[in-house]
């Protein structure tokens, strides 16, 4: 029998007896007592591991969207196992994936040449710009695996030892009809996505006319060239100064503006870095925070592109007076004051 002692003194004490207790009400006890230690360990494993790696971002100015974080849940390493063929010795190299998201004659095509120019990274140029391709959200993920699993063969792969590897997709192929199953990949597969954009929209709408003009006019001796790696041709395009409808000017630039507002908002849950053509070529370090976003050794990064539309923006425009009144006073206004670059 169990037995209580009671303490009256120093010296002396009784021993009684203590009263029964059922087995069940030990186990109840047990079972409670259990349930709560359970409880608490299950919910410090749910914080540990609940926690995310956050990495500080550039963001977009002005009017547009801007986050100051992303979050990271998946691994940016990867170990891709080709089946076209073997990586040899650097089969136990890391690849990180990108894609540059961006509009038409915004730079894209330079920036894409400095990045290849890097001894580690491969960027295959605007896969996307073939439909079919990107006629379905099955066309693009087989694509999409295609590259990443290094199994895409361009001019730019270094194949066996890319240490990044990527694309050009531009915002009216396919990127944002079918934004919602991008995003789920890019987050599922660690993609890191790469925003370019032009600062001055209205140098970009000089650019994209000119170069639509040239398609069918081929000026270099009837050939069209979106890119050029001379004076003489980039001075040869240059003759051409595009007119531009001052009427739906403003409408126009809103709607470049909501078009980059809205795929910001689509991706803005990827792990992402927001440049300007712009700030590229005014402060080359921005290409070292590029580098440094894909984890890749700095290095210096060249191009042989040569930039075409030169000057003041009124020795490029046709209707420039026309351009100038539409503008001036309005939020578009630095536009047609801003200076070459």
């Amino acid at each position: 029998m169990a037995e209580a002692v009671y303490y009256f003194s120093k010296d002396s004490f009784i021993i009684k007896p203590l009263k029964k207790t059922s087995p069940l009400l030990h186990r109840m006890i047990l079972l409670i007592f259990s349930m709560i230690c359970g409880v608490y360990i299950v919910s410090i494993c749910v914080r540990q591991i609940s926690r995310i790696q956050i990495e500080e971002v550039q963001t977009i100015e002005g009017p547009f969207p801007t986050r100051a974080v992303i979050e990271i849940t998946v691994p940016l390493l990867h170990y891709p196992m080709p089946k076209t063929f073997n990586r040899s010795e650097c089969a136990q190299n890391p690849v990180r994936l990108f894609a540059i998201l961006s509009m038409q004659r915004s730079g894209s095509g330079w920036f894409e040449a400095l990045l290849n120019s890097h001894t580690n990274l491969s960027s295959n140029g605007e896969i996307f710009s073939s439909w079919e391709r990107r006629q379905n959200i099955s066309s693009i993920i087989q694509t999409l695996d295609r590259v990443y699993n290094l199994d895409w063969f361009s001019s730019a792969a270094k194949n066996e030892c890319s240490a990044a590897v990527g694309f050009k997709w531009m915002f009216n192929q396919g990127l944002m009809e079918h934004h919602k199953d991008i995003v789920e990949y890019f987050n599922r597969r660690g993609v890191s996505a790469i925003f370019l954009f032009r600062r001055n929209l209205l140098r970009r709408m000089v650019s994209v006319l000119s170069n639509n003009y040239d398609r069918y006019a081929k000026l270099l001796n009837g050939t069209h060239k979106s890119h050029v790696h001379s004076e003489q041709e980039a001075s040869m395009l240059s003759t051409y100064k595009p007119l531009i409808n001052s009427t739906s000017l403003i409408t126009d630039l809103k709607e470049m503006e909501e078009s980059t507002a809205r795929v910001m908002s689509y991706f803005n849950s990827t792990r992402h870095i927001v440049l300007y053509y712009e700030d590229l070529i005014r402060n080359r370090t921005k290409l070292e925070d590029v580098q440094e976003f894909l984890k890749l050794p700095v290095r210096e990064l060249t191009s042989s592109q040569v930039k075409i539309h030169k000057g003041s923006l009124p020795d490029l425009i046709s209707n420039w007076n026309e351009v100038h009144s539409a503008l001036n006073g309005t939020v578009y206004k630095d536009f047609i004051n801003d200076p070459d670059y």
